[in-house]
């Protein structure tokens, strides 16, 4: 370059443009979920607070002017004890398998558990894939409980023989330090292109999603032993004929399986109003996903023992 030129675009250092899949997991019920759809910045995961909601592997993309950040969300690993358990279990592995980072969810509130020991040691024999601990839900705790978190998480990775990445404190609700986490993650990326177009926020089919946001609806406020008993599969999504352009309406058909007759009853709620509760709800975060007015027909049918069932599982889309 002679002298009093400026530097052509080949001489000038860029950043790398980085892209790659990231995951979290975590015990169920550690705030993975809540934090995916914080670093998106919208709603792209179920998130309850009861825990083992998670059942697809929902993806939220988070773009930036540097990156593309994959995120990955799996079930919380956990001892299986229906057939459906075990086949969550595989989806957590097999994702662990093929991601260039793994964030493992621990909540500042609650002491390491036994739980927690069996996910860091599952994470301890994947030895090429960087692992970051996030401790998460620390608006719940007092900064002397969060130092003791972070030391703890610290011994943990030694005992087992690896290095943590990163170590960081995180709180999706409180929105503190989500920007800090997605600083952290980039740099683990491999460099490449952008893996999906400007705007995709996840590549979830929408009728998964629809499906999620309904049985999100439904799993609120109903007893303790409902929550895996709850499959929906949205069976038609068409918009209704005959509406001019600028009024349209999507009619969207959808079945709530449970297992016995007796959870029938807990669904719809007396005269029907829980059921009713629930298509308002989910009807409110579906238009909001799609964009569009929707007419929500829900009904609750009896797939006997279908946690246990493999035909029944396929069918459910497990």
């Amino acid at each position: 370059m002679t002298a009093g030129t400026s530097p052509s675009p080949t001489e000038q250092r860029e950043t790398p443009h980085r892209s790659g899949f990231a995951c979290f997991v975590g015990r169920p019920n550690a705030g993975k979920s809540t934090l995916t759809n914080a670093l998106v910045g919208t709603k792209v995961a179920i998130t309850s607070n009861r825990p083992q909601t998670t059942r697809h592997t929902v993806r939220g993309i988070v773009h930036r002017p540097d990156a593309q950040l994959v995120l990955v969300d799996t079930p919380g690993l956990h001892k299986p004890r229906t057939l459906l358990g075990e086949r969550l279990n595989d989806v957590v592995r097999t994702t662990w398998s093929e991601v260039d980072v793994i964030g493992f969810c621990l909540p500042a509130d609650q002491k390491l558990g036994p739980g927690d020991r069996f996910i860091a040691g599952e994470l301890a024999g994947i030895k090429k894939t960087p692992k970051v601990a996030i401790v998460t839900k620390t608006d719940l705790v007092e900064p002397q409980q969060l130092a003791q978190q972070l030391l703890a998480i610290d011994r943990l990775g030694k005992e087992l023989g690896f290095e943590w990445a990163e170590i960081v404190p995180v709180s999706a609700v409180g929105d503190q330090q989500v920007g800090l986490l997605a600083d952290l993650l980039v740099p683990l990326l491999p460099e490449g292109p952008t893996l999906y177009p400007e705007g995709d926020l996840t590549d979830e089919p929408e009728q998964v999603m629809v499906a999620e946001l309904i049985r999100e609806a439904a799993l609120e406020g109903v007893r303790d032993e409902l929550p895996h008993s709850i499959a929906v599969v949205v069976e038609e999504m068409l918009p209704r004929e005959d509406r001019p352009a600028d009024k349209p309406l999507l009619d969207i058909h959808a079945n709530l399986y449970i297992e016995r007759p007796s959870q029938k009853g807990i669904v719809i709620g007396p005269k029907g109003r829980r059921l009713k509760d629930v298509g308002s709800k989910s009807r409110k975060h579906i238009e909001a996903l799609l964009g569009t007015p929707v007419f929500l027909d829900l009904h609750v049918k009896v797939a006997k023992d279908w946690q246990r069932d493999p035909k029944q599982l396929r069918r459910l889309g497990f």
